[in-house]
């Protein structure tokens, strides 16, 4: 089996009955691969529960998103990293190693880490805001341009993709085929600011993924239960029977489809795997 086809074989963190009475770590790790690793923020630390992606270059590492929750003392996202990073410079020894920090967009519950990193040594942080992301992809000039991140020996394919936040960025990683689309395509509730930037990102991501092996649609959280068309509430800090985080390129057709279907009624349309939510 080749590392494009490999499926995410984990149990993920989901809460519990009690919040107080939680005993999962505060940050799960799932190593995919050698060089990739998926983490998700523990429930009872903040019900938005993320999922943030740490991928390993010959000479430096990303992490895309920071979580929901500042404190490193509730959160300790910065320990966990480093621990990560020293592991794998161990395996691979080298003088010096970077840290580059990246978003799917700049909602709170994705950057709120974000200051753990500062001083950090060989880090840099990019803002997610449009003012500070898009200029660092190259995307305040051409919108529509495929960025390139090289991470030594890894190249990631980053696109803009707005509509959730104006700010959105999808990332394609060609070593594993993942697609992290962050809030723009997950298995929950799809929030959408803007209905005809939305409708552009989702024929784009079409466009692209028909050119790429894409073996994981992977957003940033899991809303929905196992049940078809049925999402777990707002807030909610246990969630039994969460469906996979990962989806597929035939969802992103069925979103098309539901696009067609919803037109220009606003509100919450619910589909088997995600529920469109319409807000401009």
């Amino acid at each position: 089996m080749t590392p494009a086809t490999q499926p995410l074989d984990v149990r993920w963190i989901h809460g519990s009955p009690s919040a107080k009475h939680n005993t999962d770590p505060d940050i799960q790790v799932f190593a995919y691969s050698e060089d990739t690793v998926v983490l998700r923020q523990n429930k009872a630390v903040h019900y938005e529960a993320p999922f943030l992606f740490l991928l390993f270059g010959e000479e430096r590492a990303v992490l895309i998103d920071t979580g929901a929750t500042e404190s490193a003392a509730f959160f300790p996202l910065r320990r966990v990293v480093d621990e990560l990073v020293d592991a794998w410079r161990e395996r691979h020894p080298r003088d010096g190693y970077g840290l580059l920090v990246l978003h799917t967009h700049a909602h709170g519950d994705h950057v709120a880490g974000d200051g753990q990193f500062t001083g950090r040594p060989d880090t840099v942080v990019v803002p997610a805001g449009r003012e500070g992301a898009w200029p660092f992809f190259g995307f305040d000039a051409d919108p529509d341009a495929v960025a390139r991140v090289d991470l030594g020996g890894r190249v990631l394919e980053c696109l803009a993709t707005p509509g959730h936040h104006e700010a959105s960025v999808t990332y394609y990683d060609p070593r594993t085929g993942f697609l992290l689309t962050g809030d723009t395509v997950y298995p929950g509730r799809l929030y959408i600011a803007d209905w005809a930037a939305f409708v552009r990102t989702v024929d784009r991501l079409i466009a692209f993924a028909a050119d790429r092996p894409v073996s994981h649609v992977l957003g940033c959280h899991i809303e929905m239960s196992r049940e078809p068309g049925v999402d777990y509430p707002i807030r909610t800090t246990y969630q039994p029977d969460e469906p996979p985080l990962e989806m597929t390129v035939g969802q992103l057709h069925e979103i098309r489809r539901a696009i067609d279907e919803i037109g220009e009624r606003r509100g919450n349309h619910p589909y088997p795997g995600f529920v469109i939510c319409r807000q401009d």
